[in-house]
C-alpha cells in the first residue's frame, strides 16, 4: 500500500466529481490537486510533476483522450488513471494503449477507486525501481566498456609507435601528424568531440601497415604501379583493425586519408567535401610530415618548400580551406621561424 506517498491530479470538468475524489483520496493519506479542463491540467502539470493523473475521458474543450498522450509524452513518469462513464469497450482499450495504466468507471465506487490507486502507485513505484537498476547496470556496462576501449586503444597506439620505432625514417610520424592535424582542426573550429575523434584517427591512420610488405614500404627507389596499390592497401586494412572500438567518424577517417580533393585519387569513391573533413585534415598533416621527415627515396624538404608544394596542390589534392588552416598553425609558425634561425 502507497498511501501517503504520490501527489494525485484529478481531472474531470464536473466540479462535484473532483472533490468526492479528493476527499476520499486525501483521507488515504494522498495530497490531492484538481482541475475542470485539459489546459488546467498541463498548467498544473508544468507547475509540479504529479505520480498520478485521474483523468476524465469525456470533457469540454481538450478531452481526456487528447490529453492522455500528451502527459504521456511530457511526463513519462506520471501514471494515469481514466475517468469514464463510457460504455464502448473499444475506447477504453485505446486509451490502454496510449499509455493508461486503468480505468475507473462512473458512478465510481470509492473502494474501488482508492484500490486502483493504490496498485497503480504500486506498480509506478516498482517500474522506476527497475529503470534505476537497468540505468545503473547500463552505466557499470558503459564504464566497464569504456575501460577496455581505452586498454585496446592504448594497445594498438603502443603497437603503432613500436613499428614505427623499428624504421628511422617513420619514427614519430604518428605523433607529429595528430600534432599537426589536432592544431589544425582547432583553427578550423572543431567541436571538442570531433577533435577527440581526429587526434585518434591520426593517431591510427597508418595501422594498417601492419599488413605492408616492410620491404615494399621501405623501398629506397621509386615505387612500381603495383608496389604503389599494396601501400595504399593500409588505408583499406586499417579501419578493420580499429572498428571494434572506434566510431564510424574515426573509421572514416583512416579509409579517406588518402583521397585527393578532386576525385582523382586511386580507387577513389568520393570527393571534394564528401570526403570526411577529419579525412581531409589528415591528408594534409600527413603530407606535411612526410616532406618535411627524411624517407628512404629521399632527403627532407625544406619547411617553406613543404608548405609551397601544399598550396600548389590545393583545390586538386588538398581541401583550400584545411590547406588555409595548416598556415595559420603555431606548429607551422614555430618550424618557419626554426628553419630561418638555422
Amino acid at each position: 500500500m502507497v498511501t501517503g506517498q504520490g501527489r494525485i491530479l484529478i481531472v474531470d470538468d464536473e466540479e462535484l466529481v473532483r472533490r468526492s475524489l479528493r476527499k476520499k483520496l486525501s483521507r488515504g493519506g494522498y495530497y490531492c490537486e484538481e482541475a475542470g479542463s485539459g489546459d488546467e491540467a498541463l498548467e498544473r502539470l508544468r507547475s509540479a510533476q504529479a505520480e498520478l493523473v485521474i483523468l476524465d475521458i469525456r470533457m469540454p474543450g481538450k478531452s481526456g483522450r487528447e490529453l492522455l498522450p500528451q502527459i504521456r509524452a511530457s511526463y513519462p513518469e506520471t501514471a494515469v488513471i481514466m475517468a469514464t462513464a463510457v460504455t464502448e469497450t473499444s475506447v477504453v482499450i485505446d486509451c490502454m494503449k496510449e499509455g493508461a495504466q486503468d480505468y475507473i468507471p462512473k458512478p465510481f465506487d470509492l473502494g474501488e477507486v482508492m484500490s486502483s490507486v493504490e496498485r497503480v502507485l504500486d506498480k509506478r513505484k516498482l517500474a522506476l525501481e527497475i529503470k534505476k537498476h537497468q540505468q545503473s547496470l547500463e552505466q557499470k556496462v558503459e564504464e566497464q566498456t569504456g575501460e577496455i576501449r581505452s586498454l585496446f586503444l592504448g594497445a594498438i597506439e603502443a603497437l603503432v609507435f613500436a613499428l614505427e620505432a623499428n624504421d628511422n625514417y617513420t619514427a614519430g610520424h604518428s605523433r607529429r601528424v595528430t600534432e599537426i592535424a589536432v592544431t589544425i582542426g582547432e583553427e578550423l573550429g572543431l567541436p571538442s568531440d570531433e577533435l577527440g575523434d581526429l587526434r585518434w584517427g591520426a593517431l591510427l591512420h597508418d595501422i594498417g601497415k601492419i599488413a605492408i610488405d616492410p620491404q615494399i614500404q621501405n623501398k629506397p627507389g621509386k615505387l612500381t604501379p603495383e608496389e604503389y596499390r599494396h601501400i595504399m592497401v593500409h588505408a583499406q586494412v586499417g579501419p578493420d583493425i580499429v572498428k571494434p572500438v572506434v566510431n564510424e567518424r574515426i573509421m572514416a577517417m583512416i579509409r579517406h586519408h588518402h583521397d585527393r580533393f578532386d576525385g582523382n585519387g586511386l580507387d577513389q569513391t568520393v570527393r571534394g567535401e564528401d570526403i570526411p573533413l577529419g579525412a581531409r585534415i589528415l591528408a594534409v598533416a600527413d603530407t606535411f610530415d612526410a616532406m618535411t621527415s627524411d624517407r628512404p627515396y629521399r632527403v627532407a624538404v625544406s619547411t617553406e618548400e613543404a608548405l609551397a608544394e601544399i598550396k600548389r596542390c590545393s583545390g586538386t589534392q588538398f581541401d583550400p580551406a584545411v590547406v588555409d588552416g595548416l598556415l595559420r598553425t603555431p606548429v607551422v609558425e614555430i618550424m618557419l621561424a626554426q628553419s630561418r634561425i638555422s
